[in-house]
């Protein structure tokens, strides 16, 4: 992550894995969002390097640079291996599941060109049924590790949110649209691939925080951003991706406290999933044949292996990781 030279204004990534379809969709939004004057490049991590479809995609979008990754690595490794070829001054790393707009490409550009200070801007998530994601976000501590902790406390957490009519300051933002300058990626290390997927983003808006740079979402634009279309194609994908989500949490919470405080999270979080997917698992039992139910009787297995393997090999990684055994 050493200097390089900046001929390019914007260098543009995104982590693919079996989503060529919404991948074309991206390509076509970019190049329609792009202002002329500005020079920009297209980085595309290829995580499942092991089929043709990408020559055709190539052939359609020949500017862009092609990566091809391996083995799938994740996608915290997609994006690092995306900077080192990338020669921007500043990275937009877009999930392959969006659509890029003009405007929020082009003020969140500006945003950052005016404030130095500004570690990474995001903008507003549209989902395809035409409501936005959530834009509040914190980070995982024992007041907002559960979903029921979050509703009790939100009054306080919300108060402590710095917000303006056309800003807001939250703890961190999504990965599936990260706009900063390369200067504070190489200030942050970049993406920590201690995780294979999820929490990757929690922690690079946490490690900027913790430099003194400011985390900004622009209420006034918005990307659309086809949620899950990459990540879970079908049930055995799924239990994948959302056990996965489980394993990064328990990855955050070693990265990022220390001593009792850190075994007390961990243990909680340890008993509530064992507990809550077994008797998720239990109840769907009878109604295996349904695709769902399947799906919460692969968690519980894949969350058990998952734990017996973190005692045997005391490590919090998941397998997937591409630091797993070297820690």
């Amino acid at each position: 992550m050493g200097s390089k030279e900046r001929d390019i204004d914007i260098s543009i990534i995104t982590v693919t894995y079996k989503s060529w379809d919404t991948l074309r969709d991206l390509l076509n939004s970019i190049q329609q969002s792009i202002c002329k004057d500005l020079n920009i490049e297209i980085i595309i991590v290829d995580n499942y390097a092991q089929d043709s479809e990408y020559l055709s995609v190539l052939k359609e979008f020949p500017n862009a640079i092609y990566i091809k990754n391996p083995k799938n690595s994740g996608f915290a490794s997609g994006c690092n291996i995306g900077a080192k070829k990338a020669k921007g001054a500043y990275y937009l790393f877009l999930n392959p599941d969006t659509i890029a707009t003009k405007e929020a490409v082009s003020k969140m550009y500006a945003y950052l060109k005016h404030h130095d200070n500004c570690g990474i801007v995001s903008c507003k998530q549209k989902k395809m049924d035409g409501t936005f994601e959530k834009i509040k976000r914190y980070f995982p501590r024992l007041s907002t590790i559960f979903g029921f902790f979050r509703v009790v406390n939100n009054n306080a957490l919300e108060r402590n949110t710095k917000e303006t009519e056309n800003f807001l300051y939250p703890e961190w933002v999504s990965g599936a649209v990260v706009f900063m300058s390369s200067s504070w990626f190489s200030k942050v290390n970049g993406w920590n691939e201690d995780y294979w997927m999820y929490y990757e983003d929690i922690e690079l808006s946490k490690n900027i925080r913790d430099l003194g740079g400011e985390v900004v979402l622009l209420k006034d634009c918005f990307i659309i951003h086809k949620h899950g279309v990459s990540s879970r194609i079908n049930i055995k994908t799924a239990a994948i991706t959302k056990t996965e989500v489980l394993i990064s949490k328990h990855v955050y919470l070693h990265n990022n406290f220390s001593r009792f405080y850190r075994f007390f999270l961990q243990s909680i979080v340890l008993f509530y999933n064992i507990f809550s997917k077994l008797i998720i698992a239990i109840v769907s039992l009878p109604f295996c044949f349904i695709p769902k139910a399947r799906l919460q009787i692969l968690l519980l297995f894949n969350i058990a292996n998952y734990y017996i393997s973190a005692l045997q090999n005391g490590t919090w990684l998941s397998k997937r990781s591409v630091n797993y055994g070297k820690k």
